[in-house]
């Protein structure tokens, strides 16, 4: 929509609100040209997001099955592109804050559950067969959805009991649209479940879960977590880690959680940060497996001078030196003199 090196004027700005974005990377120089990559390729995303949105189109008719079938398939398709290109990366370090439509949230969602799910998959060392279950699993995960009236998923406000109760059965309605697709339906039956038996739509618990179901719900709620909604604003990554971290042996496996958290930055290149010894700086990138111990280049010194010294700290490289607290655009800005 708009070319790298372009100034963002006011009526930009206006028109990019217009269409419903939520985020920009904007290129101020503190990083020094450097890129924000993801873990796939924007076209094999933008793919996947589209053969989702095409699938829940079809379960949304009055005679789904036969049009669900052939959508599924071709998303099946995709997710074996997926697997290609995460299987070209060495380091799957989840580096983005995310950036999606507004309207978008339940493709975009279903994409995200099933990238995360497959990395830690290849974390795990599933083999390629199995990657692919799991990933087709995982990106019909909410499938079901597509099958709840759309005034009760895209309330505003907070949900009823027997709202709720409606919600909840799009797990057991993704599983019977699915019956065609038994290597996936599993996940959309489960992802609710919780390790310590008190998820839905049946109480299992502990093994009694499908490990591609496990790592799906994981997925599921960090995504969900980290995505603004109609109702709530998103919650900042390192938020999200922490919650996910405090899960394990509890509404997660202990050990999927250590395997999905080593693959996420809690601190996205581009965040401002400021360090336990009260230094400001930018995060670079994080190191695959150090999920809260990032490179940070340093912009402001304990007395919040300006640094004109280019300076570098590896964070997991200090045992003494940690993350104190991420920077709103606010408190940056106030640190830089400017008004925004």
């Amino acid at each position: 929509m708009l070319q790298r090196n372009m100034v963002l004027t006011r009526r930009y700005i206006t028109q990019l609100k217009c269409l419903g974005l939520t985020f920009l990377y904007i290129d101020d120089g503190l990083l020094d040209n450097h890129d924000v990559a993801d873990v796939i390729r924007d076209e094999t995303r933008y793919e996947a997001v589209q053969r989702v949105r095409e699938l829940v189109a079809a379960v949304e008719t009055p005679n789904p099955v036969s049009h669900v079938l052939l959508r599924t398939q071709q998303a099946a398709r995709t997710v074996h592109d997926i697997v290609s290109d995460l299987l070209e990366q060495r380091h799957l370090m989840v580096n983005l804050v995310d950036i999606r439509l507004e309207d978008d949230y339940l493709f975009g969602h279903s994409v995200n559950v099933c990238i995360l799910s497959l990395i830690t998959g290849i974390t795990l060392g599933l083999k390629r067969e199995q990657l692919a279950q799991l990933g087709i699993g995982s990106i019909l995960h909410d499938v079901g959805k597509g099958l709840i009236p759309h005034d009760i998923l895209y309330k505003a406000g907070s949900l009823t009991a027997a709202e709720f109760d409606i919600v909840k059965k799009h797990t057991t309605k993704g599983y019977d649209l699915l019956h065609t697709m038994p290597e996936g339906r599993e996940v959309a039956l489960e992802h609710h479940e919780r390790y310590d038996g008190h998820g839905y739509p049946n109480g299992k618990k502990g093994e009694e879960i499908h490990l591609h179901s496990q790592i799906a719900s994981i997925c599921d709620v960090y995504d969900a977590v980290t995505s603004a909604r109609i109702y709530r604003a998103a919650h900042p990554t390192h938020e999200a880690v922490e919650l996910i971290s405090a899960s394990g042996n509890h509404a997660f496996s202990l050990n999927l959680v250590h395997k999905f958290l080593q693959n996420i930055a809690a601190y996205p290149s581009g965040s401002i940060v400021e360090l336990s010894d009260k230094r400001v700086g930018i995060v670079i990138d994080t190191p695959a497996g150090f999920s809260k111990y990032p490179r940070v280049k340093l912009l402001f010194d304990q007395d919040k001078q300006l640094i004109k010294k280019y300076t570098v700290i590896n964070t997991f490289e200090h045992t003494t030196l940690n993350i104190r607290k991420v920077l709103t655009e606010e408190e940056f800005a106030a640190l830089r003199g400017v008004s925004i």
